[in-house]
């Protein structure tokens, strides 16, 4: 069963609101340096290190890790926190609500005759775009100083003038992209 789009968007505005109220404002993007940090310090166990000095009690030569008195490194160092744990919930969420839609289906069927029309039935093509319009889109965002969940939706809720503004942007961008991009109809 599919839900109506204005649901959903209701649904997710209470999660937004309920983890703004209760614990912190959402934002993810952090949580995949997190886990770039895990995979190094495996790697090179002098990436996180525990330290007295250090307000968090772990800090890293790495300056972002090192960051808000070693936050990050502690981070690093323990990832059951609550942005991690909640990006691993989103992924769980993500495939149960796929098991209980039935499955995904071939990307033959799930591709948007828009896209067909205008780029052809190429799954990997389309998987290629959207990987790097993601990467793309992160990218700036980090450059922006967080996350497009951090800036748009955590942000917009707690009416800080950066959401607007980062969210206007992102508007301001997408539409012509996407009316260029996608000409024919589908």
């Amino acid at each position: 069963m599919i839900l109506p789009w204005r649901l959903g968007g209701l649904a997710l505005g209470l999660v937004f609101l309920a983890a703004v109220v209760l614990v912190k404002p959402i934002g993810v993007s952090t949580q995949f340096v997190i886990f770039d940090g895990i995979l190094w310090d495996a790697v090179n166990p002098a990436v996180v290190v525990e330290s007295l000095d250090a307000k968090s009690g772990y800090a890293s030569p790495n300056a972002y890790l090192d960051k808000s008195g070693g936050a990050y490194a502690k981070h690093v160092a323990n990832p059951l926190n609550y942005g991690f744990v909640f990006v691993l919930a989103m992924m769980a969420g993500a495939a149960l609500s796929a098991l209980l839609r039935g499955g995904v289906p071939k990307a033959e069927r799930a591709m948007p005759p828009v896209w067909r029309a205008n780029f052809g039935a190429s799954p990997m093509k389309r998987y290629l775009v959207a990987f790097v319009s993601g990467f793309l889109v992160l990218y700036g965002a980090r450059l922006a100083g967080g996350c497009t969940s951090g800036h748009m939706m955590s942000g917009m809720m707690q009416t800080a003038v950066s959401g607007y503004i980062f969210a206007a942007g992102t508007f301001l961008a997408a539409i012509p992209l996407a009316l260029i991009m996608f000409r024919r109809e589908g």
